[in-house]
C-alpha cells in the first residue's frame, strides 16, 4: 500500500537569524510543495527516486540521512518537488516533514521534531513551525508558535529571483553568526524591529530594506546577490536575501518588490538569474 506526504515550502517575511536570538520572526507558506510517496516491501532494501530538479541540486544524500534518522525501512520513495532545494525556501525541513509522514503517517510530529533537530542543529524552529502547520507564524523561540493573520496583498506583485546555491550549509552558517553574535547585537535587534514594523502593520517594501541592510551587516549577504538587491533598489524596489544566505557562491532565492515585469527581467537577464512571480 502506498503513503503519502505532502507540505509546501515557506518564505520568512521579517526574522532571519535573530529568531535564533529569541526575537520574533514571521514566516508564511508558499505554494511550491514537496511530494514524498512511500511504497513498503518486505524485501529488496530501499529505493529512492527523486525528479531532475532534487537530482540536480543534491538532495539524495539529504534524503538518505532522513531516512538513517527513520530507522530500518524497505521499499521505494518517491520524492517530487517544486521547492527549490537548498535556496532558503524551507525544502530542507520540507523534506524532513514530507518523507516522515509519508512513513510513519500524519501523527508523526514528535518524531519530525527530533529528525529535524539532528539534520538542521541550531534551527529556531520556524520554519518547522509554518511548514508543519502550512498557516503564517508568528514565531518567538522558547514560546507557542502562534498563527498570524498577514495582509491578502503583502506579495502582490512580488518576484522570486535565484542567485544560486550557496556554498554553506545553513546549520554552518547559523553556527557562525552564533560564534558573532556579540559583535553582531545590532542588526539582530533591528531584524527584531523589523518584526515588531511588520506586526504593527508598517509598509513592508520600507521594511525589506532595512532587513537587507541588517543582513549585510550579518555577512550572509554573498557579492552577487547584493549587486543584484542594489540595481533593484535603483529601479525603486526592494529586496532581500531569504533563509539563510551564503556568505560565498550563491545566496539563494531573493524576494523583490516593488519593481514590474519588464525591469526585472531586464536585470535577471544582465546577471544571468532565473526569476519567477510569487
Amino acid at each position: 500500500m502506498k503513503k503519502s506526504g505532502s507540505v509546501c515550502g515557506k518564505i520568512i517575511l521579517s526574522g532571519e537569524y535573530a529568531v535564533v536570538f529569541g526575537y520574533p520572526g514571521i514566516a508564511t507558506p508558499v505554494s511550491l510543495t514537496i511530494d514524498a510517496e512511500w511504497e513498503a516491501k518486505t524485501s529488496g532494501g530501499m529505493e529512492i527516486l527523486l525528479d531532475e530538479r532534487s537530482e540536480r541540486d543534491g538532495a539524495r544524500k539529504y534524503i538518505e540521512k532522513i531516512l538513517a534518522c527513520l530507522g530500518k525501512h524497505q521499499g521505494m520513495l518517491n520524492i517530487r518537488s517544486t521547492i527549490p532545494i537548498g535556496r532558503g525556501m524551507g525544502s530542507s525541513t520540507a523534506l524532513v516533514i514530507a518523507i516522515t509522514r509519508a512513513i510513519l503517517g500524519k501523527d508523526s510530529k514528535s518524531e519530525a521534531m527530533k529528525i529535524e533537530d539532528t539534520m538542521n542543529p541550531g534551527h529556531s524552529g520556524l520554519d518547522f513551525a509554518v511548514i508543519w502547520d502550512q498557516k503564517p507564524v508568528l514565531f518567538r523561540k522558547g514560546f507557542p508558535s502562534d498563527h498570524i493573520q498577514i495582509p491578502k496583498d503583502i506579495l502582490n506583485g512580488a518576484f522570486l529571483i535565484d542567485t544560486g546555491k550557496p556554498n554553506e550549509t545553513t546549520p554552518e552558517l547559523v553556527a557562525w553568526v552564533k560564534s558573532r553574535a556579540e559583535e553582531l547585537s545590532e542588526p539582530l535587534k533591528t531584524i527584531g524591529q523589523c518584526t515588531e514594523k511588520l506586526i504593527q502593520g508598517g509598509d513592508f517594501p520600507s521594511i525589506v530594506h532595512d532587513h537587507h541592510r541588517a543582513q549585510m551587516k550579518l555577512g550572509v549577504v554573498p557579492e552577487n546577490a547584493t549587486r543584484l538587491i542594489h540595481e533593484i533598489e535603483k529601479n525603486d524596489g526592494s529586496a532581500k536575501v531569504l533563509g539563510a544566505g551564503g556568505r560565498t557562491a550563491g545566496g539563494g532565492m531573493v524576494l523583490i518588490l516593488g519593481i514590474n515585469a519588464d525591469a526585472l527581467e531586464k536585470i535577471a537577464a544582465k546577471h544571468r538569474m532565473p526569476f519567477f512571480p510569487l
